[in-house]
């Protein structure tokens, strides 16, 4: 029978487990800090923003500051493996953030002042290891509690050093660590194949309806092929966190709709607001505020569900011109955009889209197209739905992994 011990983090784990501070297995470094003047070709920076995509820091894609700005690399040189924490956040939820650095290209990265490095020094630990269990509801939450007693929410060195983290020998941590890497590969190829998928399909698009565009393809306004539909103002003391969801411009993410931070309406109150439904392949914008030209596409996943306000929803007149309709709306969208100036920077205005003139290609082409994108669609629905169920699987699984409760094999059984 397992023999339990009480921590202060995590309410039990195996007896077997070891408490060590986390200045006890590695060392910590605040990162870099400059003015807006160091910008320039050099060192790629990772800053708080991003550490927030996944379980790895992103590296793609990053501002760079000279390399004069640095004047000791070494001190703030990242490298694979290396933990990254949000030292503070525009949010109370958002400080404490862990993600690990991996696969470093061939350049020197360095990290920003907002974050806080944690490299491990001791062969006991195994960092990708560590990084999952940092990133348990149980860890997320003390960092919380500890940054609320604060008078600004932070997070600092002398505070993570005492962390206490209770952790098996090398090998459980080596065969926890592959289930759950196991899980989160998976998640990532679906993603990657989505990318693809939207990839080919907007390579389509822009050879058919832009580069191969006919010059007598009438142009008609979007009032004729499309409604602008309005959401609705839901307020808060609705909420509940159960019934109908309730889509905001928050639960945007990348062109599509994720499910963190939903919030719900009950089902009697949703029988009042039939009109705000959304239906498969709607496209929705934001049409005001800092997020403004933002876009999300209504997967199957999604409904049953309301739209808030701040958006609109354009939903063709005929089904087969949806998808057409998709595409076209980035085009109208990066205009209207680019020619905004003053006000129109801050929000659009329904009458100005609805005179915004759209081509009409031949119905034969738009068929066409149709029935292409309309499997890779479908194929990106069916990926969205196996990310869920692996979300969702990993999720249960990296608790219970994370505290004993559930044991990985090795070599033999435990008891």
């Amino acid at each position: 029978m397992n023999e339990w011990q009480e921590t202060e983090i995590i309410s039990k784990v195996p007896a077997t487990w070891r408490e060590y501070k986390l200045d006890e297995i590695g060392e910590f470094k605040n990162g870099a800090n400059f003015n807006a003047q160091a910008f320039g070709f050099g060192y790629p920076v990772v800053n708080v923003k991003h550490l927030y995509k996944g379980r790895y820091a992103e590296l793609e894609n990053l501002d760079e500051v000279k390399t004069e700005t640095i004047k000791k690399i070494d001190e703030y040189e990242l490298r694979n493996n290396d933990l990254l924490f949000a030292r503070s956040s525009v949010t109370l939820e958002g400080t404490g953030q862990v993600a690990m650095v991996k696969n470093l290209p061939e350049r020197k990265f360095i990290f920003s002042g907002f974050i806080i490095r944690f490299r491990c020094t001791s062969s006991r630990v195994y960092s990708p290891f560590l990084s999952y269990l940092l990133r348990t509801k149980f860890y997320k939450e003390h960092f919380v509690n500890i940054a609320a007693d604060t008078s600004i929410i932070n997070l600092s060195q002398d505070t993570l050093k005492k962390i206490s983290v209770y952790i098996p020998d090398v090998e459980e941590q080596k065969a926890i660590a592959s289930v759950l890497s196991s899980l989160d590969d998976k998640i990532d190829l679906l993603h990657r194949q989505n990318t693809t998928l939207e990839h080919m399909a907007e390579t389509l698009f822009r050879q058919w309806f832009v580069e191969e565009a006919q010059e007598d393809w009438e142009e008609v306004p979007l009032r004729d092929v499309c409604s602008i539909n309005n959401g609705y103002a839901f307020q808060s003391e609705t909420y509940r966190e159960t019934g109908q969801k309730i889509i905001r411009t928050m639960n945007f993410n990348n062109h599509w709709i994720e499910f963190n931070s939903l919030v719900y309406v009950s089902e009697e109150l949703a029988k009042s607001f039939e009109k705000f439904y959304l239906r498969r392949n709607d496209f929705l914008l934001v049409m005001v505020g800092a997020s403004l030209g933002n876009f999300a596409i209504v997967t199957n996943d999604v409904i049953p569900s309301l739209q808030n306000q701040n958006m609109w929803c354009f939903r063709s007149h005929k089904t087969i011109f949806q998808h057409y309709l998709n595409f076209a709306m980035r085009y109208i969208i990066n205009n209207a955009l680019n020619g905004a100036s003053g006000s129109a920077r801050e929000f659009f205005q329904k009458g100005v889209f609805y005179e915004i003139k759209i081509q009409t290609p031949p119905n034969e082409l738009i068929q066409k197209f149709h029935n292409i994108f309309e499997s890779y669609f479908s194929k990106i629905e069916l990926n969205r739905k196996q990310i869920k169920t692996l979300e969702n699987l990993s999720d249960n699984l990296l608790p219970k992994l994370m505290s004993g409760e559930v044991r990985v094999e090795i070599e033999g059984t435990f008891e």
